[in-house]
């Protein structure tokens, strides 16, 4: 028996969560940003925010990480409409793949056309420090299972899709200038998916660095992928929070993660603010 949902109920669930949100506000978002661990206290800065906790979109999953609130939250940004997830949804958690790129095709079926993806994430580079953030160029992510394994969603995207660019290069040039121009430091590079929820031995980390890996974490990859597969343009923002394992004698913790992000928040806060604003200023 297949471990995959037909398409046609898949889709089915997909349109009643889309309905809800839709129902829920008259605005249409044009940007989903997901919040990483850590990260939630960026919510606050919606203005006009009207609240969706996760147990009221029908086929949500549920966020069950600390520091994931599991709320939906649609509102202003920079002028512009957004949906911000304040919590989303890891393969650790035993969720589906299905499941942690739900509230993917949600966006897309709501023609959402941009997402901003933030995550925590262990950094492997001499020159990257916790507290420092890195806007990410690329990932490798084939160690791990594909969100777009078993029957492909026609309806958003062919079966096999290019991955030159899922992170949009304008977007990246953005972020860039807007970091340079706040005095921000803005490292750019390549961020691994590893499944979890354990951290990575020293021996994979020297292992992804040979790859090419210059921030490691347990998300971001499976939504970045569904994302490009239905033709949105994706920015990818880590928070390091931590040296990977054996690069430094700390030991590796969730709690650390969480307080380091935390304090990453206001600069992510101001970066965000600035690569999202319109005036003829920003």
């Amino acid at each position: 028996m297949s471990d995959f949902e037909s398409t046609a109920v898949y889709q089915r669930r997909v349109e009643a969560a889309a309905d809800t949100i839709q129902g829920a506000w008259q605005d249409q978002p044009e940007i989903l940003i997901v919040l990483g661990s850590g990260l939630g206290p960026l919510a606050d800065a919606v203005t006009k925010p009207v609240i969706l906790p996760y147990t009221s979109i029908p086929g949500f999953p549920q966020a069950t990480v600390p520091g994931h609130e599991g709320r939906l939250i649609l509102g202003w940004l920079q002028e512009q409409p957004v949906a911000v997830m304040q919590g989303r949804f890891h393969y650790y958690e035993g969720h589906s793949m299905q499941d942690v790129v739900f509230p993917i095709r949600v966006m897309q079926q709501l023609d959402i056309k941009k997402l901003i993806l933030t995550n925590a994430a262990g950094g492997t580079r001499d020159d990257m420090h916790p507290g420092d953030l890195m806007v990410i160029t690329d990932h490798i992510g084939m160690l791990s299972e594909s969100p777009l394994r078993g029957p492909n969603l026609d309806r958003f995207g062919t079966r096999f899709p290019d991955q030159t660019h899922v992170y949009d290069p304008a977007w990246i040039e953005r972020a860039q200038m807007c970091a340079k121009r706040l005095g921000i430091k803005l490292h750019s590079g390549v961020y691994a998916w590893s499944r979890g929820p354990q951290f990575e031995t020293p021996a994979e980390v020297r292992l992804l660095k040979m790859l090419g890996a210059d921030a490691l974490g347990m998300s971001t990859v499976p939504e970045a992928i569904t994302a490009s597969h239905g033709g949105m343009k994706v920015l990818g923002l880590s928070c390091i929070t931590n040296y990977a394992a054996g690069l430094s004698d700390q030991s590796l913790s969730h709690e650390e993660v969480m307080i380091v992000g935390k304090q990453a928040a206001e600069q992510t806060i101001q970066l965000l603010s600035a690569i999202l604003d319109r005036s003829p200023e920003g």
